[in-house]
């Protein structure tokens, strides 16, 4: 019997994989609240633990900042040690009544519960926190002082404030001060020195006017909002000029000292451990 060729067949189309029994896709509306509960927990450890946005509520510190601008600010530097420097913009808690019974602006209805909720996730600045913002012009050990109408001196070297308020003095003549920051703590002024209750209103007060280093949250570094505001706040060239540091000069030499006594007693002691060999100064014996 001869045989004859079977024609070509077309392949079978794939079936499509049908889910396991007792599986079922969940809908996009099913997984969205877990989607938002998972961001707004990331946002939430990101404002404790990362950069928290925070609302200039004042004009203190015009310039540089105007009221209602929004800035972020650097929480994480501080967990790692690291101290306010001088020139830097920072955030703080009120070290002792420095805003009195001012209120606190808040909006009702709707928008005011949105804005505390989001306030307290980070994604908004919050509207409970009474915070202040300043720039850092003495740290520990630093005597700052100005009299007239400036400039203002640390450890006697003159600043030059470009970011002061255009047409404001440097220093009020009515509040003249020299100050010693104590360890731990900081002096902070603002760039519009004529509408800022800084350091300078508060030296009558425990700390003398001093901010604890305790109480800063951290260093504002960058204006977000409005957009056509957006820069960042780096540090004044003016707090890097040679020998502002009040112990700059004395811990090079310092150091170098308490290392050399202990090394120079060792070799002493290896010296005359060494047979034969002559104490230091000593000439050859005769």
């Amino acid at each position: 019997m001869s045989e004859h060729p079977q024609p070509d067949r077309a392949p079978e189309p794939e079936k499509p994989e049908r889910a396991r029994p007792g599986t079922k896709q969940r809908s996009f509306w099913k997984e969205l609240p877990i989607l938002v509960g998972i961001a707004l927990v990331l946002a939430l450890v990101i404002k404790t633990f990362f950069v928290q946005a925070f609302s200039i509520p004042s004009e203190s510190m015009q310039n540089t900042l105007q009221k209602g601008d929004r800035v972020l600010v650097d929480k994480l530097t501080p967990w790692f040690g690291a101290e306010p420097e001088r020139g830097e913009v920072v955030v703080f808690k009120d070290p002792g009544n420095w805003l009195g019974d001012e209120p606190v602006e808040t909006s009702g209805g709707l928008a005011g519960g949105l804005q505390k909720v989001l306030g307290w996730v980070g994604l908004m600045p919050s509207a409970d926190e009474k915070d202040l913002i300043k720039r850092v012009i003495g740290v520990g050990g630093d005597t700052v002082e100005c009299h007239g109408s400036g400039p203002v001196e640390v450890n006697g070297k003159a600043l030059d404030e470009p970011y002061v308020f255009p047409g404001a003095p440097a220093c009020d003549p009515d509040k003249q001060f020299t100050v010693k920051v104590p360890d731990g703590r900081i002096w902070v002024m603002g760039d519009h020195r004529n509408d800022s209750s800084d350091s300078r209103f508060h030296m009558d007060e425990p700390g003398g006017g001093t901010v604890p280093v305790k109480n800063v949250v951290g260093r504002a570094f960058v204006v977000a909002w409005p957009l056509a505001r957006w820069a960042t706040l780096p540090v004044p060239g003016t707090f890097h000029q040679p020998g502002l540091s009040a112990a700059g000069s004395l811990v090079p030499p310092a150091a170098g000292l308490a290392g050399a006594v202990p090394l120079t007693l060792l070799l002493r002691r290896r010296r005359a451990a060494v047979p034969g060999s002559a104490p230091e100064g000593a000439g050859p014996e005769a």
